[in-house]
This record gives C-alpha cells, structure tokens and sequence, in this order.
C-alpha cells in the first residue's frame, strides 16, 4: 500500500440526482441557485444534441441564459477555455449564476475548467498541475450523457495546453451537482459508447492494480469492474439495466480513481492525445491493448469484450512518426509521474525506459 504521512482530504461532489428521467427537475434545482436576473446560467452542450428534442428542449432557460453548442470531436484545450470565458465575461455585466455541462467527458472538463476560469486570473494553462487554483469556481453543474470517463465525479479536468496535456487538478474542479439520467445516454453509437465503457474498466483494472490501492478505492473500483463485466460481458441485461449499471459503473470508477490514481494506458494515451488528437478513449483502448506485460488478466479479459462487440481498434496510428514526435509522445508520458509510481511503485524510472516506451508506441 501507498505509504503517505498526510491522508487526502478529498472533495466530494456534494449533490448527486439519480435516476431515469431526472434531467427533468433541472430547472427545480437552478432556481434555487440563481443569483439575480441578470446573473445567466450558461449551458454548454455537446452540439450533436442541436435541435435534439430529449435534451436541448428540456433545458431549463430563463431571463438571459444561454446555450453554447460545443463540439467534443477533438480533446478539450486550455485556449478554449479562455476564449470560453473571454467571451461570457465580455457579454454579461455579472458573474454567470453557473455552468452547467452537458455532454460527454470533453463537455464537463470544459464547464469545471471555464467555471474555475471566470474566478481565477489569467490563462488556464498557468493552472495545469496538482493544487494550483487559488479561489473557488462559479457554481458548476455536471450531466453525462455517455457513461465511462468519471469526469462528473474527479476533481480535475484534463486539458491540452501549449506545452502539456494536463489536468487542472483541485479542490474546487468537483462539480457541485451532478444530474445522472440514465435515459440521455440512449442513441450513443456503439463504438463510442464502447471506448467510453472501457475508459471505466481500464480506470479500474489501474486503480486496482496500483501501489496507491486502499480500502476506499478498492470498494469502488471492485464494484466498478463488477459493473462494467456485466455490461459488457454478460447477454442477461436489457437496455435500461445497462444503461443504469453503466452510469454507476463510471461513478464508482471515478471514486476509486479519485482515491488512488490510473496507470500506464492513461499515461501513455495522453501522450497519443497530445501529439496526435487521438480522443482519450479509443487512446486508451488503443495503448491497453498492447500493455499484456504490465496488466496480463485485464488485457486478456479487454480483447474478449472487444471480440464480443465486434470492435476493431484502428492501427498504424505511429506509422511514420519522426524521432522528434515519438520523443514528444515519451515526454508528454513520463511527465504524469504519479501514474507511473501508483503502476510501478516508487522506483519505476528503472524499468521504464525511453526505448521501452518508443517500442510500445511503435506497435500502435
């Protein structure tokens, strides 16, 4: 077990609402929230939901609040958030009531890293690191609509930046409500749907492999796999079993990662995204399907999913990279050190060399 003299003081998400057809009483929730007329709620949403009548039209708009349609087809950047937010402090005369995200992974870090950027001065990549946010974010309200990332429940958002693809990790990144409907993540296309699955079960086959394991993130983590094998495994549940066990699923995976920390397909897969926009889950399905040497049962148990859903991962993605790229991608890999320590332990710079990253991203 990971030995540290000071124990995390981790924030929780203090409300959460679960349950199908929840979305609905977004509107009761605001308005309890709301700080003048003039303050707005500013909605931003995954624009493939323009024009969708189960989500767009049930938003909850009042006096000036706006939508912001936004599209989640590249990885969310530091630059997009400041130009997020240059923009709502340039329109409104007040402080937005809130933000609320609506969407996958890339549409929540984008509402956790703008309501963290309308209160903290300067540009989000001088935040890009553990504990560097000084001053709390504007309200913040978190609505997947695809199950898998645990961005509704982690403390940070993970943000490609001029020099790093890194998270803003802190204590106010938590949203203060999360709305989990299991009824919006009907219509996700399959393959999406499974790369955003396995984004949940590979956080818990790192969490629960990793030296920073406790008995806090290991009660989530085991029950997040359980989860994600019967969604993914089993031919006994119907559609609304698996979308609510799915929805959990995330949840209790980001718990347990929120806990602990991932490991060596997280790492590896920020610096695919980095250098090439590889969107985080297929990166991470991608990377892990190559890491038999370090996660040999998960891997194994990873390619069975796969076969039984008919997925086939794209390859030659670092075909005819320069030296310079593949050293990008290995810098960008070894700089996230706490997820190597929690794969590896204290001493992992002595088996994970620069060769042996550069022979792993040559096979993808």
């Amino acid at each position: 077990m990971h030995k540290n003299s000071m124990h995390k003081n981790f924030p929780m998400v203090p409300r959460v609402i679960f349950g199908r057809g929840s979305f609905g009483q977004l509107g009761q929730i605001l308005t309890l929230k709301r700080k003048s007329e003039e303050a707005p709620f500013i909605f931003l949403v995954d624009d493939v939901f323009e024009g969708s009548e189960h989500i767009t039209n049930a938003i909850p708009l009042e006096h000036n609040d706006r939508i912001i349609f936004i599209s989640a087809d590249e990885e969310p950047k530091t630059t997009q958030v400041d130009a997020l937010r240059d923009e709502i402090q340039a329109t409104y005369a007040q402080l937005p009531s809130g933000i609320i995200g609506i969407g996958g992974g890339t549409l929540m870090d984008l509402a956790k890293a703008v309501a963290l950027m309308l209160t903290n001065p300067g540009s989000a990549s001088d935040y890009q690191g553990w504990d560097l946010i000084k001053n709390p974010a504007v309200y913040h309200v978190g609505i997947p609509t695809i199950s898998g990332t645990g961005a509704e429940v982690s403390r940070t958002t993970v943000l490609t930046g001029p020099y790093k693809k890194l998270g803003l990790n802190s204590d106010h990144t938590t949203f203060d409500q999360v709305v989990l409907d299991p009824q919006l993540t009907e219509g996700v296309p399959k393959q999406q749907w499974f790369y955003t699955g396995m984004d949940c079960y590979i956080h818990c086959i790192e969490s629960l492999q990793g030296t920073y394991l406790n008995a806090f993130s290991q009660s989530y983590g085991e029950k997040a796999y359980d989860l994600c094998k019967e969604v993914f495994l089993s031919d006994e549940l119907n559609a609304e079993e698996s979308q609510d066990k799915l929805m959990m699923a995330s949840w209790h995976g980001g718990m347990s990662i929120a806990y602990s920390q991932v490991g060596v397909a997280h790492a590896m897969s920020y610096g695919l995204s980095y250098l090439l926009g590889t969107k985080h889950g297929i990166g991470n399905c991608i990377v892990f399907n190559h890491l038999e040497e370090f996660y040999p049962e998960g891997v194994a148990e990873f390619k069975k999913m796969k076969e039984k859903h008919g997925i086939v991962l794209p390859t030659g993605l670092c075909a005819g990279l320069t030296d310079a790229q593949f050293d990008t991608m290995i810098d960008i890999a070894l700089s996230l050190e706490p997820l190597w320590e929690n794969a590896l332990g204290m001493d992992w710079r002595n088996t994970i060399t620069r060769e042996r990253l550069r022979a792993l991203y040559e096979r993808m």
